[in-house]
């Protein structure tokens, strides 16, 4: 077989292959960036050093209420096992990103598909390709939504295995342990409407283990929220009530102890969505469009409708939402496209757009035109020229970044002890907003050179 005859052949493979290795690229290469991805970064890496694997901790004896522990988990056991590097701390992203490519090849529509194309087309939409090298909760919430749903599915199927109905249930208590309750918000109500227009409410009945599965769910999962509440009390108040119903409804609550608001405007859910999809959105929109009729009557069409466009119905009237909320919607999305295949009419012309976007990001961070938004973005290379054994500081407040990188070692000193602490004979550099720098007196000033800067702050070394 010549060489150009197998690359045809295999050019799928090579396709979802090559999308894993630039992922995994920028993955190694990109810093932990403020604040989102480096605080759950340096939760992982507190987790993993103080060796405390049930309460969440945002700075050292400091408990951190606002999501349940799954991603910490996943991301603190792959830095105890090979270290701090942000290609570890991203690894069981990406690794999720790679399972769920492979896992949909169960559900290309036709054998005569690349097992790799349901994988190609879920990388390419560009919010799930980003989450497999974010370090946060969505992608692990993500991954319990198509444990949930797809397992539903498959226990529904004639001479189906008990497996699907418990791993369903599983997929449950994965969703308690990645982001709380709104795995069932996320999923319960698109099964219901499913199962009520398709008639289908007596056969869950007798095809999911209801009993025993329900029990398996609160045995993945109780046990958790039951010792972090033991060991910090006040944690279930705050997660339950607060981040799941105060944070949505109530626009006067003004209790969120690590974020802060996140107003948008009306329905910008649909926008987040549209986005998320690109280039495949055009494709979506018109199939849609012209297959509305036999969306309806085909089962499993429909079912992924629900799947897909529900995240978005119901975040429609929250104001207090980011674009990670849509990708539950993923997955559907994909394996809608995937079952049309064969009567899309443009399909080499999506698919090398939807090829040529991460190349084209691959190309621009090559060439260095970007470097400046990750530096200005992360206080990696600032922390990184202080000497390892010289002491550190921030100057009144200091970033998640700025404790990852350090290892923790950075401490904050507000104004007037730093003013204090420059007449004492002692060597240390200290991190600093330019803002707060410029309220320095001059004479303090002089008796610090400055290392590096970015965008937002500086570092200054005291001259001995």
């Amino acid at each position: 077989m010549s060489f150009s005859v197998s690359i045809r052949k295999h050019r799928f493979g090579i396709f979802f292959w090559g999308l894993v290795l630039i992922r995994a690229f920028f993955n190694a290469a990109l810093p932990l960036m403020d604040k989102t991805e480096a605080r759950y970064g340096e939760i992982a890496r507190l987790m993993a050093e103080t060796g405390n694997w049930v309460v969440l901790q945002i700075d050292y004896f400091i408990p951190f209420w606002a999501k349940p522990p799954l991603s910490t988990w996943a991301s603190a056991s792959s830095i105890w096992l090979f270290g701090t590097h942000e290609f570890f701390v991203r690894l069981p992203y990406l690794l999720v990103l790679i399972g769920l490519g492979l896992w949909l090849s169960r559900y290309r529509s036709s054998t005569q598909h690349s097992i790799y194309l349901p994988g190609i087309i879920v990388l390419t939409l560009p919010e799930m390709y980003l989450h497999g090298g974010v370090v946060s909760t969505d992608m692990f919430l993500t991954l319990s939504v198509c444990l949930v749903m797809l397992s539903f599915w498959e226990a529904l199927q004639e001479k189906a295995h008990t497996f699907w109905g418990y791993l369903f249930f599983i997929g449950m208590g994965f969703g308690l342990l990645a982001k709380g309750p709104i795995i069932g918000i996320l999923t319960v109500p698109p099964l219901f409407l499913w199962l009520l227009l398709t008639k289908n409410f007596k056969t869950s009945l007798f095809r999911l283990p209801w009993i025993s599965g329900t029990m398996l769910c609160l045995l993945v999962s109780v046990p958790w929220y039951v010792w972090t509440e033991l060991r910090s009390p006040g944690f279930v108040d705050y997660f339950i009530i607060g981040e799941h119903f105060n944070r949505y409804f109530n626009s006067a609550w003004t209790g969120d102890k690590y974020g802060f608001p996140k107003q948008q405007p009306f329905g910008i859910v649909w926008a987040f969505l549209l986005a998320a999809i690109l280039p495949w959105t055009v494709l979506l929109i018109k199939l849609m469009i012209q297959k509305f009729r036999s969306i309806r009557q085909n089962p499993w069409l429909l079912y992924l409708v629900f799947w897909m466009f529900w995240p978005a119905v119901f975040f429609t009237t929250s104001k207090s939402l980011i674009h990670p909320y849509v990708l539950p919607s993923m997955v559907p999305v994909a394996l809608f496209l995937v079952d049309y295949w064969d009567q899309v009419k443009r399909k080499k012309t999506y698919l090398s757009i939807a090829l040529s976007l991460p190349l084209l990001l691959l190309l621009v961070y090559t060439s260095g035109m970007v470097a400046t938004v990750f530096d200005d973005n992360s206080d990696k290379k600032l922390v990184q020229v202080v000497a390892i054994d010289e002491p550190l500081y921030a100057l009144e407040k200091k970033t998640y970044s700025s404790q990852f990188y350090s290892q923790g070692k950075i401490k904050v000193l507000p104004l007037d002890t730093f003013i204090i602490a420059t007449q004492k004979p002692s060597g240390f550099s200290i991190l600093a907003t330019h803002k707060d720098w410029m309220k320095i007196p001059d004479s303090i000033q002089k008796q610090f050179r400055l290392l590096g800067k970015n965008k937002k702050r500086g570092i200054y070394q005291r001259i001995e």
